[in-house]
């Protein structure tokens, strides 16, 4: 039995998500990217990212030539930025990068600066789905603003976050009154 299209997504929508733009492309003219919720970390030996990118995108060949791409995540004013490289503003291309202040990383990919976090990555692996490529990246390079709140997307919109506190620690549970079987 396969679940209803509508209902992932309806089910999807709940689940917040870090919003970032990837990007490729080392020579001005041919630059572009796209605005995704499907990246997160591999792993740290080698430093890895995942990211998930419809093969319709413009960026997904982009990648594949280029063998190299950043993932750039977005702070809570990058909202309009993420709203251009997804393609709402009729922006297309590489003059999607006439808005943000870009560098070149190491592989040549444009990194934004004043990203939450930004990872310069060397494509390592492909996987491909029925209409996704599973992109594997090597971290080459990589940069983060510490006191930046990163942008969310939850419910089909953009959230900043109003607060975001520290991490809870197994001392801020009464741990004395848990066991293993509370969890199973």
């Amino acid at each position: 039995m396969t679940v209803d299209a509508k209902d992932f997504k309806q089910a999807m929508r709940q689940c917040a998500g870090a919003v970032a733009l990837v990007t490729v492309g080392a020579q001005h003219g041919k630059r572009t990217g796209l605005t995704v919720t499907s990246a997160c970390s591999l792993s740290d030996n080698p430093p890895s990212l995942i990211v998930c990118v419809n093969r319709s995108a413009s960026a997904h060949g982009r990648i594949r030539e280029e063998g190299a791409f950043a993932i750039n995540f977005l702070h809570e004013d990058h909202a309009l930025l993420a709203l251009t490289f997804s393609g709402q503003k009729g922006v297309n291309g590489d003059d999607r990068f006439a808005f943000g202040q870009w560098t070149r990383g190491k592989t040549g990919a444009p990194v934004l600066t004043d990203a939450v976090a930004a990872f310069d990555c060397v494509l390592a692996q492909e996987f491909e789905t029925k209409t996704h490529s599973i992109f594997i990246g090597e971290v080459r390079g990589v940069s983060h603003a510490d006191a930046a709140k990163p942008l969310v997307y939850l419910r089909g919109n953009f959230h900043r976050p109003q607060e975001i506190r520290e991490g809870v620690t197994i001392g801020d549970i009464d741990a004395r009154h848990l066991s293993w079987t509370d969890f199973s």
